[in-house]
């Protein structure tokens, strides 16, 4: 009997070890941003961004093709594609890096995890280092992440007209919401 506990004890770890090392994946991750200015609200969302998260190491990628951004009004995706993001010239942002403490993190466990993501973001053809805090869940077997952040356009090389400065954030508030599958 005793040989039957340890063995199903040792199967458990293993199998609990494997697990943690797998992989996960979006292929329909949701981004949005919002710019909150006096005179008017922009909200745009993509619900078209993959992304790829190691449970093991903690590595976490995003991409995304900037002209999937959907806003209410035509003119205003027109606008972010031509003038702002130049989607034809840089038509995709990407995130690679880490969860930096991916330790704290049970996978086998549900509950809602704190966690530092770190890693390098590319916008508009400009790479810069964050730092963000987020969340990963674990809700019977399903895994989801989320984050919220924020960008100044600036740092970024996005330039706002003189003509619309006032309608524009300088400050653009990013939300990330990923749920993931078990990638096999």
């Amino acid at each position: 009997m005793k040989r039957f506990f340890l063995l199903v004890s040792v199967l458990t770890f293993v199998g609990s070890q494997a697990v943690s090392a797998q992989s996960y994946i979006s292929r329909n991750a949701h981004v949005w941003f919002f710019s909150a200015t006096n005179m008017e609200n922009i909200e745009a969302h993509n619900h078209k961004v993959a992304s790829i998260l190691n449970a093991q190491t903690g590595a976490l990628t995003f991409k995304m093709n900037i002209k999937a951004f959907e806003f209410e009004k035509a003119l205003m995706q027109e606008h972010f594609n031509e003038n702002y993001m130049e989607s034809d010239k840089f038509p995709n942002s990407d995130f690679k890096g880490k969860i930096n403490n991916i330790a704290d993190v049970d996978f086998s466990k549900n509950g809602t995890y704190n966690v530092t993501v770190s890693g390098k973001l590319t916008i508009h053809g400009i790479t810069k280092a964050v730092s963000v805090p987020g969340t990963i869940t674990v809700n019977d077997g399903k895994v989801s992440s989320k984050a919220e952040f924020n960008v100044l356009l600036a740092d970024y090389g996005i330039t706002i007209p003189a003509a619309v400065k006032n309608q524009i954030s300088k400050t653009i508030k990013i939300t990330v919401d990923s749920a993931y599958t078990l990638k096999k």
